[in-house]
């Protein structure tokens, strides 16, 4: 691998990272149409789907991991929460990532390019506006948060995703959460997420290691960059700035699937 290989990898993976910190996702709906498009573009070998979700499995592990690190002190976390919907979508998606390499590389970007649209219309939904960033105790359904945790982590493992851009809107529309406790502990229940997401890539062979490991290193670095940026911007450019990425992703992906 080149030089200019190695840093569009670096790049893609700090920029993926960064957002992770910045809006408690894992920075799956980022990293995969990245590494899925931009390395042909610049007249690299392009990765398939399964390695793409093989990559962002290992990227999503480690940029959750820092940027969890970064959050434990802010109080935003809520304990509870993570523990249903975390431990609920590691089971799901271990379950997805496994059984990923039974499916073919285009129903793996549908399914991606379905999870993104959903969450694109979550985004549209009146969000929560009383009681934002407050640190009392959380009052929420925890079946109906355990079962969309579940869900969610199936179909987020088959992308090698912990679930959080799809996750999050979910937390702030149907569970009504504030928006600062979504996004700390959704880095929490992202990074359990990703723990099934990583066992089951790696299990069945969808692991390229020299890149994997590049990204590992960038999450670590960027993550925590993008936290301390988070905790400075409004909660309204937060949720605006993740429904336009979420968006424009699946705009993306959708054309790509009708054209080819």
């Amino acid at each position: 691998m080149d030089a200019g290989y190695l840093l569009t990898i670096f790049v893609i993976g700090f920029i993926g990272s960064f957002i992770s910190g910045m809006l408690g996702i894992g920075g799956a709906i980022i990293n995969y149409p990245i590494l899925l498009y931009v390395p042909p573009l610049l007249g690299y070998a392009g990765f398939g789907a399964h390695y793409v979700s093989g990559i962002v499995a290992v990227q999503v592990f480690f940029s959750t991991l820092a940027g969890l690190v970064a959050y434990r002190k802010g109080g935003f976390i809520d304990t509870k929460l993570l523990m249903i919907m975390g431990l609920s979508s590691l089971t799901g998606s271990f379950i997805g990532g496994f059984g990923s390499h039974l499916l073919t590389e285009k129903v793996i970007n549908i399914i991606y390019g379905l999870l993104a649209v959903i969450a694109a219309v979550l985004m549209l939904f009146p969000k929560k506006e009383a009681v934002d960033d407050t640190r009392s105790e959380l009052v929420f359904n925890k079946k109906l948060a355990g079962i969309l945790a579940l869900t969610v982590g199936v179909f987020a493992g088959i992308v090698g995703a912990g679930g959080a851009f799809i996750l999050v809107p979910i937390m702030l529309v149907v569970l009504k959460l504030p928006t600062r406790v979504t996004i700390a502990t959704s880095l929490g229940i992202t990074f359990l997420s990703s723990i099934g997401s990583l066992i089951g890539k790696a299990a069945t062979g969808q692991i390229l290691y020299h890149p994997a490991v590049l990204m590992l290193i960038v999450s670590l670095i960027a993550a925590p960059l993008g936290v301390k940026v988070g905790k400075k911007i409004s909660t309204k450019v937060l949720q605006s700035t993740l429904a336009i990425l979420i968006a424009g992703t699946a705009v993306k992906i959708w054309l790509d699937i009708f054209m080819h």
